[in-house]
């Protein structure tokens, strides 16, 4: 039986949003936390050479990683439908269909990650100082990619029913592991990106295993049996309808962060570094906006399965005020204090410079990005996933590809990379307003 309390079709939907959003908000500070750990360790304890190699690292992970993920959130939009509309049957198959996906990917993720890191780090023409480094942290983090991927399917699961609660209690638990882990690794044991790396799955493995006992022990219809895990093709057919156009987005905006990657690379290790360093920050300032999202995609599903439009519209106007309030306001404050936060990364002026150079252009325009992020999950959350697609791939992909490997060879220079991303940001900002407003006009919002 479905708990009501996580329902987001019943009750204050401004509490239902942003009850959701805080957990989700703290759970993934948490997970921010220990990511950036990794990098203030490595970079201190370890050294510059060894943050620019585990930065450089970040784009690939999120290319193979994130392809799979738009499949998670095609599920969660599937079993949020199906929740909404209290279809039982239904909501079992989506989950045993969804873990069972998951699995697959597993598998194949490794296999693809630990055979192939090599050869994108080649092609990303990673500086030679750093190339052996990085392509050690990469192996070991695509032989324990399981748990990651696992990991985030079950979460996707418990969200789509509107828990966001135990997420929040897992990554906790799996950031404070990955930090003693860390500090364990490389001062006992004296390792370098390899204990980073090494950490990091051991304490994904850990969480992934607290979130299936709680679906496997649950009452709600959510429940994993075991012996029920496999795939059913109708089920099947609507995940991939809903997620493959999210996969694909996310996959191809991570190939275009690698060929951004690939140019910064042309600039050093030292700016490798800082722009690492500064990615790491970021990523703090975009968790309103995840949270947010991740609400809104919830809440929409449910909601749309229910045909509640006007709760749901009441919901969206209020979810899209506060995330862009939030992210513009940690935006300013990113913008003041950004030197600070760069030293404790690396002492290095270089390194700084860089980190600081990028904060100061982009965090003005955090907004922007912001209302592109969640209006993205609201029209996957009302069934049109393939609007964010071509929004995402034009302005996010294309823009920005065509103007670095265009302008960028004829005027080499680092400001470039930092003003392609404000410039897209408003670029899709445009581009959804007008969609939503065409939503509206047919009835569909």
């Amino acid at each position: 039986m479905q708990n009501d309390t996580n329902l987001m079709t019943v009750g204050d939907y401004r509490k239902k949003i942003i009850f959701f959003a805080i957990p989700v908000f703290i759970g993934n500070l948490f997970q921010q936390m220990y990511n950036t750990a990794d990098s203030l360790i490595v970079g201190n304890l370890v050294g510059s050479s060894a943050l620019a190699a585990v930065s450089s690292t970040g784009s690939i992970i999120f290319l193979v990683i994130g392809f799979f993920m738009g499949f998670s959130m095609g599920a969660g939009v599937v079993i949020g439908r199906n929740i909404g509309a209290g279809d039982k049957v239904n909501i079992s198959k989506a989950v045993h269909t969804t873990v069972a996906m998951g699995l697959f990917f597993s598998v194949v993720i490794s296999f693809l990650g630990v055979s192939f890191c090599t050869t994108l780090l080649r092609w990303m023409q990673t500086p030679v100082e750093v190339f052996s480094q990085a392509s050690l942290y990469l192996r070991i983090y695509f032989a324990g990619s399981a748990g990651l991927i696992m990991y985030n399917t079950f979460v996707g699961i418990l969200q789509a029913s509107g828990d966001s609660r135990h997420p929040l209690y897992y990554l906790i638990f799996s950031s404070i592991v990955n930090i003693i882990l860390d500090v364990f690794f490389i001062i006992v044991f004296h390792m370098g990106v390899d204990g980073a790396a090494l950490a990091t799955i051991i304490s994904q493995f850990l969480s992934m295993s607290l979130a299936l006992h709680r679906l496997t022990h649950t009452n709600e219809d959510i429940r994993i049996e075991l012996k029920k895990i496999s795939i059913d093709v109708d089920t099947m057919k609507e995940i991939i309808t809903f997620g493959l156009p999210t996969a694909l987005q996310a996959c191809v905006i991570d190939l275009a962060n690698l060929l951004i990657q690939s140019y910064i690379n042309s600039f050093g290790a030292l700016a490798m570094a800082g722009i690492g360093a500064y990615s790491k920050l970021e990523g703090f300032s975009f968790l309103p906006v995840t949270s947010f999202s991740m609400a809104m995609s919830t809440f929409v599903s449910q909601n749309f399965g229910a045909k509640k439009k006007e709760r749901m519209r009441e919901g969206i106007r209020f979810g899209l005020i506060s995330a862009v309030i939030c992210i513009e306001c940690i935006g300013l404050l990113f913008y003041l204090f950004a030197p600070v936060l760069m030293k404790g990364f690396n002492p290095d002026p270089d390194v700084i410079f860089y980190g600081v150079e990028r904060a100061r252009i982009c965090s003005l325009f955090y907004c922007l990005l912001g209302f592109s992020h969640v209006t993205s999950a609201v029209m996957r959350g009302v069934g049109k996933p393939m609007a964010p697609m071509v929004v995402m791939l034009v302005c996010w992909c294309a823009v920005r590809v065509i103007v670095l490997f265009t302008i960028g060879r004829i005027y080499h220079n680092i400001y470039l990379i930092f003003w392609i991303y404000p410039i897209t940001w408003g670029l899709s900002s445009i581009a959804y307003l007008w969609y939503m407003r065409k939503l509206k006009k047919t009835g569909v919002l």
